[in-house]
């Protein structure tokens, strides 16, 4: 009897000290509850406000990468205040060729399509992206299928860009001077679970207002519509 009474005092000794070992992990994984620190994206980039003549065909796409530091407001932590940095490449298929005149100096033009055979005419940018978010979602410590909306602003920088023009020529530009290197904008990306409608809206204009048109400044900004895949 002894014997028996001493094995199931340990038996709940083993027990309850599992089941406080438990709890502690549980209370562990409430404070130090995160989500959404990394992001991938592919977007299909859209020029509004264009010149006349000007426009898009084929599919212009971007490609986003990037970590965001997650950091809860609230003792739920169902909402949170996100700052990231990350890269991204867009480009943008449309009719306006970038070449150089005599002085070395960018000119613009539009492709009649009636006249001039091209296979390919387009123009990327590559950017450092900064991005800040107020978010807000359905997620507990241990529920990871979630609904979420994100809104907030992105700062970018363009380290470099290109253009490139494929016809019965090629024209190619690298490092022009006309893009406004500074790019910013509101976003705002909602959904359920890994994948979430991402939507960002340019509130500068891609290029300096020198960048000229026909004697037009060139005003476009950049809309991103696409799909955003976040990551613990």
């Amino acid at each position: 009897m002894k014997n028996i009474l001493l094995i199931l005092l340990c038996i709940f000794s083993f027990s309850d000290a599992f089941s406080q070992e438990e709890k502690n992990v549980e209370q562990v994984v409430d404070s130090l509850y995160k989500e959404d620190q990394f992001y991938i994206g592919v977007t299909y980039n859209l020029l509004v406000k264009r010149p006349k003549g000007v426009s898009q065909s084929g599919f212009s796409s971007g490609f986003h990468l990037g970590y965001i530091k997650d950091m809860p407001i609230n003792v739920k932590r169902n909402m949170a205040i996100g700052v990231g940095l990350g890269i991204s490449s867009n480009s943008f298929n449309q009719n306006m060729l970038i070449d150089k005149d005599n002085n070395s100096d960018y000119t613009y033009s539009v492709l009649d399509d009636n006249e001039t055979s091209y296979s390919k005419n387009k123009f990327t940018t590559y950017m450092i992206e900064a991005p800040i978010e107020f978010r807000w979602r359905t997620s507990t410590a241990t529920e990871y299928k979630f609904w979420r909306i994100y809104t907030g602003f992105k700062l970018s920088y363009v380290i470099a860009n290109s253009s490139k023009f494929v016809g019965d020529s090629t024209i190619k530009h690298s490092s022009i001077s006309d893009f406004d290197k500074m790019q910013y904008g509101f976003t705002i990306s909602a959904g359920y679970n890994t994948w979430n409608i991402h939507l960002y809206y340019g509130l500068n204009t891609v290029f300096e207002k020198d960048a000229q048109l026909d004697n037009t400044s060139l005003d476009m900004h950049a809309v991103k519509i696409g799909l955003m895949l976040y990551l613990l």
